[in-house]
């Protein structure tokens, strides 16, 4: 049993570096993969995946950039991670595909929406990568994005915590976790769930947004089943 027939999941560039914090520790995207891949098999559930750069760029931290060039600096350390992630899943014996919001024909698909919907309709996972393929974009808001094009269900956003706080539970031992919340909420109390342009467009197209720990193994699983964990972002509470 699945709840969702197809859903976007948002992975940080960080978590593909495991202990390593900078740059790619393989066997760490292998452990990713490797549960995506399991749940996918399992549950029959069309998985797309738009992944960040942070493990190779923060752009915002180089303030003596242009933006426009930083940003485009960030989009080709997605692509990086998006490459590692598609060999992760070869290695496995399970098909995806790369799609770039810029064009990189040697080395990936160009995004094309009907393209994309059909390696879903097929099976296969599609790693989505350069972001929305534009300067002053987040990944976040590309997971927002790319979710509406394809039609998603839900945007999963794997963390290393349990969902949103009431505080940051690393510094305030009273932080409790909240089980759902309003987008409105999300923004008025500026909590750090995705950035507001992302949160925004989730909210204009009714897209829920669904907060989990992905270090903890069988919780991919249980979010596709519909069980309750992490943190659920909606309209309404």
């Amino acid at each position: 049993m699945r709840a969702y027939n197809r859903v976007l999941l948002k992975l940080s560039g960080e978590s593909l570096a495991g202990k390593k914090e900078m740059g790619i520790d393989f066997e760490r995207v292998l452990e990713i993969c490797s549960e995506i891949k399991e749940v996918v098999e399992k549950t029959g559930v069309e998985m797309a995946i738009v992944v960040g750069g942070g493990n190779f760029w923060r752009g915002r931290s180089n303030q003596q950039m242009d933006r426009c060039t930083s940003d485009h600096i960030g989009m080709l350390g997605t692509t990086m991670n998006a490459l590692a992630l598609n060999d992760a899943f070869k290695q496995l014996g399970f098909e995806s595909r790369v799609q770039t919001g810029i064009e990189m024909r040697q080395i990936a698909e160009f995004y094309i929406r009907a393209r994309a919907d059909r390696h879903l309709q097929k099976g296969r996972v599609v790693i989505f990568g350069c972001g929305t393929g534009s300067p002053f974009f987040s990944t976040d808001t590309a997971a927002a994005l790319r979710a509406a094009e394809i039609n998603a269900e839900i945007v999963l956003k794997a963390t290393n915590v349990d969902g949103i706080y009431t505080a940051d539970p690393k510094k305030d031992k009273k932080a409790t976790l909240i089980k759902e919340i309003t987008y409105i909420d999300v923004l008025n109390k500026k909590l750090n769930v995705m950035d507001s342009t992302a949160t925004t467009l989730c909210m204009d197209n009714q897209l829920p947004i669904l907060v989990y720990n992905m270090n903890v193994k069988g919780n991919l699983l249980k979010v596709i089943e519909g069980k309750k964990v992490g943190t659920l972002v909606q309209e309404r509470v």
